[in-house]
This record gives C-alpha cells, sequence and structure tokens, in this order.
C-alpha cells in the first residue's frame, strides 16, 4: 500500500531497543529530534551515571526545555536553588529561564529533555561528546564560541 502524500508525512519510529546515538557516560538517545517533529519540538532521552556532573546554571534565550524523570533522581537547579526530582517529576523551564542539572545520587538517571521549538539541538550534543572523545583541550574563548553557537549562556 502507498502512502498519500496528500495526507502528510508519514509516521516516523525510533524503537527503544535502537542503541542511542551517542554512547555514554553519559549517553543520549534522539527520540523525537525536531528534523522528524518539522521543528515543533525535540525530545531526548538522556542517561547519567551515578554521581555525575550535568551543566551548572545556564539559560537558553530561543528555546525552552523541560525534564521528565524515568528513573533515578536528578538535582535540577531552578534558578534559586538545586532540588532533587524522582521518577514521575517533571520541570519546565521557560526561554530564558536560569537552571542547570545533574546527578548527585549513587545511582544512574534516566530523564529525558523536551525542548521547544524543535531546534538541533542534537548537534550540540555530537559536538560535545566529540571534544570529549578526541581529548580536545578547548581554550575559554573556544568554549564560549561554542556555548554562543549552541544558544547556551553559562551563569
Amino acid at each position: 500500500m502507498s502512502y498519500p502524500e496528500a495526507l502528510g508525512a508519514p509516521v516516523t519510529v525510533h524503537r527503544a531497543a535502537d542503541p542511542p546515538d551517542l554512547a555514554g557516560p553519559p549517553s543520549v538517545r534522539f527520540v523525537a529530534p525536531g528534523s522528524v517533529t518539522a521543528g515543533r519540538f525535540g525530545l531526548f532521552s538522556y542517561r547519567m551515571a551515578a554521581l555525575g556532573a550535568g551543566p551548572g546554571p545556564h539559560v537558553h534565550r530561543t528555546f525552552s526545555e523541560s525534564f521528565y524523570v524515568v528513573s533515578g533522581e536528578l538535582t535540577i537547579f531552578d534558578g534559586t536553588m538545586w532540588s532533587a526530582f524522582g521518577p514521575g517529576d517533571f520541570a519546565h523551564v521557560p526561554d530564558g529561564g536560569v537552571h542547570g542539572f545533574r546527578n548527585d545520587a549513587d545511582t544512574e538517571t534516566e530523564f529525558l529533555i523536551l525542548f521547544t521549538p524543535g531546534i538541533a539541538r542534537e548537534d550540540f550534543f555530537r559536538e560535545l561528546a566529540e571534544i570529549r572523545e578526541s581529548g580536545r583541550v578547548l581554550s575559554a574563548q573556544e568554549w564560549t564560541a561554542f556555548y554562543a553557537r549552541h544558544d547556551q549562556v553559562n551563569l
């Protein structure tokens, strides 16, 4: 059976058994990047090792970010203080909202990150993974340029 194009785009499927796009730690799976959601949103699954470092306080000017904890515990900075979030907990960070996250627990955590609109945030994660894997050492100026390219202002 052919797909009638007049009805719109076909369904895009990513299976849970598919390997992560970026092996960890942390590991990141691009469940629904903006390229398959017509830029409406991006949904990523993120696994962070026990006592895993994450980004400190920062802001994004052009997109919002939401977090949903699937398992373990995620510590999120809400602009004022760091708080622990457990399975089923949700936090929304509007455009320009100060936030950060890390894993302070002694077990792995898995959480979903929803970006709206669906900017190409996977480019940020791919480039960051390449920097780590290659062992490249960036200067302060290079880090500033990297974050600026990806709409992230570290505070």
